[in-house]
């Protein structure tokens, strides 16, 4: 899958199926697949599972008739094509190289559709990433150049997610994450640089990369082009909380309010990390142990599954919790 290659609707939709089933290990029906589809999605995989970030300096395209989609990245470009609207467009020359990547918000009749690609699984319909590609470094920070501008109020961003799968809580479970809000505009290339924070002592099996040229509120025009990432650095086991320990949250599911049982001391200060499937942090806080028990008010987190993580003297305890 590359520049100057044709592929047809049914069969790129196949392939990212497939890739997905690859990433996230699930039983595969090769009787749902025919041979090219395969061969396609396992040298993707292939591809992924030996490079830290995929297609990282935005040299590698598919042209898909109308328009070209960025290998080894999701966008909405396949969702919008029927309205003739693109998101993201192949940008030349590069920075270095001969191209980059241009993410760009746009209008169409009283809706805007947000310029995001993400190095992983894309819902098109809700703009959510849903999962990574396989990683197993544990990197400082991501770098790579950009140039950005908004036209109204709500600024991009880049998130980036290492998660591990976790057997005994089956979930995935944070590693590291960084959520880098962009300020003001560049309009001409600069570096970048993003460290990441860890919260987990195991290698990550999963990474996540999101860019997005607008926030919540996207408006026409907004864009954000990047190219050259790469992760440096490299960040060692720390110790950052011990050896961890699961435990359960009552009532699980929960609507309303979940409480735990920590071996903590009373009024001992603990803190309080929330994540979703994705590896986003949703909330962290600070809070103080009463009669044992810590609760936690869920009523405005979204329906889903998150993983609950408390850190206090050198313990670390993790529950997993279903918020209806």
């Amino acid at each position: 899958m590359c520049e100057g290659v044709i592929l047809s609707e049914s069969v790129h939709r196949d392939v990212s199926n497939l890739l997905l089933d690859l990433i996230e290990n699930r039983p595969i029906h090769m009787k749902n697949f025919d041979k090219t589809v395969f061969s396609l999605a396992l040298l993707l995989y292939t591809g992924l599972a030996s490079a830290q970030i995929p297609n990282a300096g935005f040299e590698d395209w598919t042209n898909l008739g109308a328009y070209n989609n960025p290998v080894g990245w999701q966008t909405l470009n396949d969702y919008t094509a029927e309205i003739s609207q693109f998101t993201c467009t192949k940008g030349t020359p590069g920075n270095p190289g001969g191209s980059f990547i241009k993410l760009t918000s746009k209008g169409f009749k009283s809706f805007v559709f947000t310029g995001i690609a993400v190095a992983g699984q894309l819902d098109v319909i809700t703009t959510t990433p849903y999962a990574g590609y396989p990683f197993t470094d544990r990197p400082e920070k991501l770098t790579g150049n950009w140039q950005h501008m908004i036209f109204g109020s709500s600024q991009g961003y880049i998130d980036v997610f290492l998660t591990r799968w976790d057997a005994t809580l089956n979930a995935r479970v944070p590693v590291a994450s960084k959520h880098e809000q962009l300020s003001g505009m560049a309009m001409s290339w600069e570096n970048f640089e993003i460290p990441l924070n860890y919260t987990d002592d195991g290698n990550p099996d999963s990474c996540m990369i999101v860019m997005s040229a607008s926030g919540d509120n996207p408006t026409h025009n907004d864009y954000l082009w990047i190219d050259n990432l790469a992760f440096q650095g490299s960040v060692g086991i720390q110790n950052i909380a011990g050896s961890y320990v699961t435990i359960e949250g009552y009532p699980n599911p929960a609507n309303h309010q979940v409480s735990f049982r920590l071996n903590a001391k009373n009024n001992e200060q603990v803190r309080c990390v929330i994540s979703n499937q994705v590896g986003a942090i949703v909330r962290n806080e600070r809070m103080r142990i009463v009669n044992d028990i810590v609760s936690l008010k869920v009523e405005e987190l979204n329906a889903g599954i998150y993983i609950v993580q408390f850190y206090y003297s050198d313990k670390k305890e993790l529950a997993r919790i279903v918020v209806e």
